[in-house]
């Protein structure tokens, strides 16, 4: 089990937007992630930075990463470009984050 942590950045005023989406989290999207090993997946919110802080564990991180190559993910990182800051290919951006401490 690998432990995955970044940041990610929401524009001004769509928080609730983006709570709903996740809330009603697209079945293909939530097989696709499952299926690519992701768990105990978690994304939490800065109100003060529009950020967000999002947590998972994945069985393997190089084959989660091929999620990236999916038609669905290619899909809801369409879905989600208005609610956020994201790179060419509408992947949202990201800070990953280096884990300094883990009590098992």
């Amino acid at each position: 089990m690998e432990r995955i942590a970044s940041k990610m950045y929401l524009l001004p005023n769509v928080k609730d937007e983006y709570k709903k989406r996740h809330d009603e989290l697209w079945p293909e999207m939530k097989a696709a992630l499952k299926t690519h090993g992701a768990h105990n997946y978690s994304i939490f919110f800065d109100e003060t930075t529009d950020e967000l802080f999002a947590y998972l564990e994945v069985d393997n991180k190089a084959a989660y990463q091929k999620i990236a190559e999916t038609a669905i993910c290619q899909e809801w990182w369409v879905a989600m470009k208005p609610l956020m800051k994201t790179n060419a290919d509408n992947s949202p951006v990201e800070t990953a984050l280096e884990a300094v401490f883990y009590l098992e």
